[in-house]
């Protein structure tokens, strides 16, 4: 039985790194097929969404305040690249920093807390935030910050050029999906998972769950915060839409839609909203409606959400 397992997970994962293979092949050849900035848009909110999953998936908590690392990045990106001078590399590094600044400042105060009560916690720093983007003087007010130069990356890739952004961004991306899957096979995702399923056990075993908290809701804030330099890039600008609640609101949907504590519903989760908000808009029809029908079809539908219910039937 050993030796049949053995094969089993090896069978799986030649299966999984060919089906990866051919996902990476499939965005490489994308842009040739579909508009690249609307490719661009997805992979942005894709990694904004695998963030989000490190926390809810696999830690089992909810924030209502991603939008303030997503959007301060942007922010901050924009602005440094804008008004300091900024290569591309460095206002997205300041970006990524000013969020994780932010996600150990706002996870010190809140990972105590668990429930509702950390969400209504991570919602009210979100707004704040919010609030100092929409009065600060160097963020433009309603009107945010606009025409951000996409510059030359490392001096060597000019950005402006469509093809070499989308693949400036798709390395991006799969470096974040790297990231992610090395933190959730290692000893540290065994323990982010074994608190979400029993956080008294963990603690019994010597751990301290508040720092593993803590840590992964940092690493969360800075991949969001990723995401949110990446946007700002590649539409070239950053708004108060960054840092509003209803941001944070559609990264749970994305997120629930494909499959929280799964490596892929993520993605396909923020692939089927975009294409969807895109699609309705186009349609003359109210989005949120819309989506909202369809999320709710979906969970009743699919209550591990597309990607958790598609591999439950595969492993029955």
């Amino acid at each position: 039985m050993t030796v049949i397992d053995h094969t089993h997970r090896r069978d799986r994962s030649r299966l999984a790194s060919i089906g990866m293979l051919l996902v990476v092949l499939a965005l490489c050849v994308a842009p040739y097929v579909f508009y690249p900035v609307f490719l661009m848009k997805i992979l942005c909110f894709a990694i904004f969404a695998i963030a989000f999953n490190l926390l809810l998936g696999y830690v089992g908590l909810l924030s209502f305040g991603h939008a303030a690392f997503f959007g301060a990045a942007s922010y901050v990106t924009a602005h440094s690249i804008k008004v300091w001078g900024f290569s591309p590399e460095l206002g997205i590094l300041a970006g990524v920093a000013s969020a994780l600044v932010l996600g150990t400042l706002f996870g010190v105060l809140a990972i105590r807390r668990k429930g509702i009560y950390f969400a209504m916690i991570t919602l009210a720093f979100s707004q704040a935030i919010y609030f100092i983007a929409l009065q600060a003087p160097f963020t433009g007010g309603e009107d945010g910050i606009q025409s951000v130069p996409q510059g030359m990356l490392f001096g060597l890739i000019d950005l402006s050029k469509t093809l070499n952004l989308y693949y400036v961004v798709l390395v991006i991306f799969l470096l974040s999906m790297m990231f992610v899957w090395r933190v959730v096979h290692s000893p540290f995702g065994e323990i982010l998972v074994a608190l979400r399923e029993n956080s008294v056990r963990v603690t019994s075993l010597g751990y301290r769950p508040d720092r593993f908290k803590l840590l992964a809701f940092i690493l969360s804030a800075g991949l969001a915060g990723l995401a949110g330099s990446t946007k700002a890039i590649v539409f070239q600008l950053a708004t108060l839409t960054d840092v509003q609640w209803q941001m944070s609101g559609e990264v749970v949907l994305m997120t629930v839609l494909g499959g929280m504590g799964t490596f892929l519903g993520p993605v396909v989760g923020a692939a089927i909203v975009i294409t969807l908000e895109s699609y309705f808009a186009g349609a003359g029809i109210p989005a949120p409606v819309a989506i909202g029908t369809i999320f709710v079809i979906c969970v009743l539908m699919f209550k591990r959400g597309i990607v958790g219910e598609l591999l439950a039937r595969v492993r029955k």
